[in-house]
């Protein structure tokens, strides 16, 4: 009989769904593995107020396979004009958190912050209402190198906000060093970190050895070995301040196999696979269920899921295609390669 194991149904707090008719694509990957998502807001324009993030749940909500039990999260996109009337309403609108991009970081980034102490006024507000900053953690000054803008930012832009306001609840989302798992390990009460699948089981050689990959760039980047063996570590250490955050991101083939190509690795097909793999590496296979499950939630202040799914030790072959918009086509990760876990469905 293959190994199997039981988990309380997942969440991702980290995933990007983009909009229009790749909601049809997206939505339902995610939906097939986790009982609820927390969903970006950078898309073009970007999500910046309560109304609009409704409305976007209201698009998603009509891509979801009608047996699901999957839910939503909407989050806001913090600007420099985000005020604490904003804050107000999206924390009565039951939206989860706001979410900062140091302008021109990422993907659909440029609207970002420019100044963070032009949000001191928002983020005081959203510290007296429990409403977490969710953080893309990179400076995006062309003088620092790709691979230490992590953690410049830990020093010169998170430590001084942390300060300014000890009561705002943080996640320091998809860390990637060393130095970021330490500082949150460490660090006061009120912050905690997500991390994806492709961060805890490549390194950047995964990347660049043998002729570049674009499929596994995405921001912030694959990093040394070093890092991802102390990400390995904090993931499956039991802590609760680290969490499942997929980061999965779409991108059409041609957007990503180009001479300028985007960031972002697309893994909602797989992602609890992936997790699964990691986490034996590490035989941790009994910390997983914290991680993916539990600690997400309860820093949210939701209540744990209710059903359970089910992976099986069993090797299976991940596509080297998927359907996309149109005539595109999507990339996954591991795209023809073998995956050694197999998602058996919700039980």
């Amino acid at each position: 009989m293959p190994q199997t194991i039981e988990l309380i149904m997942p969440d991702d707090f980290h995933v990007h769904l983009r909009d229009g008719a790749a909601l049809q694509f997206t939505v339902p990957d995610v939906a097939r593995q986790f009982g609820r998502a927390l969903i970006m807001p950078n898309l073009k324009p970007p999500v910046t107020s309560a109304a609009l993030a409704l409305s976007y749940a209201e698009r998603i909500g009509a891509a979801i396979p009608p047996e699901s039990i999957f839910t939503p999260l909407m989050t806001l996109y913090l600007t420099n004009k985000t005020s604490m009337g904003d804050v107000r309403n999206a924390f009565d609108a039951g939206i989860k958190g706001f979410k900062l991009y140091p302008a021109g970081a990422t993907t659909n980034s440029d609207d970002g912050v420019t100044r963070l102490d032009l949000c001191d006024p928002a983020l005081s507000m959203m510290a007296e209402l429990g409403m977490p900053l969710l953080v893309h953690g990179e400076v995006t000054d062309a003088a620092v190198d790709i691979f230490d803008r992590e953690a410049v930012f830990i020093q010169t832009v998170l430590i001084p906000l942390r300060a300014r306001h000890p009561a705002l609840k943080i996640v320091l989302e998809h860390i990637t060093t060393k130095a970021a798992a330490d500082y949150v390990q460490s660090a006061p009460e009120g912050i905690v970190a997500t991390i994806t699948a492709h961060h805890l089981l490549y390194n950047r050689s995964a990347m660049l050895v043998g002729g570049i990959r674009p499929h596994y760039y995405c921001l912030p980047i694959l990093k040394r070995e070093s890092h991802r063996a102390a990400l390995l570590q904090a993931a499956t250490s039991g802590s609760p301040r680290f969490f499942l955050g997929t980061d999965s991101a779409p991108h059409a083939q041609d957007a990503k196999e180009a001479a300028c190509g985007c960031a972002g690795c697309y893994t909602a097909s797989h992602a609890l696979e992936l997790y699964a793999t990691a986490f034996e590496q590490a035989g941790a296979l009994d910390k997983l269920e914290g991680f993916a499950s539990v600690f997400g939630a309860q820093f949210y202040g939701l209540p744990l899921n209710t059903q359970k799914i089910r992976l099986v030790k069993e090797s299976w072959q991940m596509p080297a295609e998927l359907a996309f918009v149109g005539t595109q086509k999507l990339i996954p990760l591991n795209a023809g390669e073998t995956i050694a876990w197999r998602f058996d469905g919700v039980i």
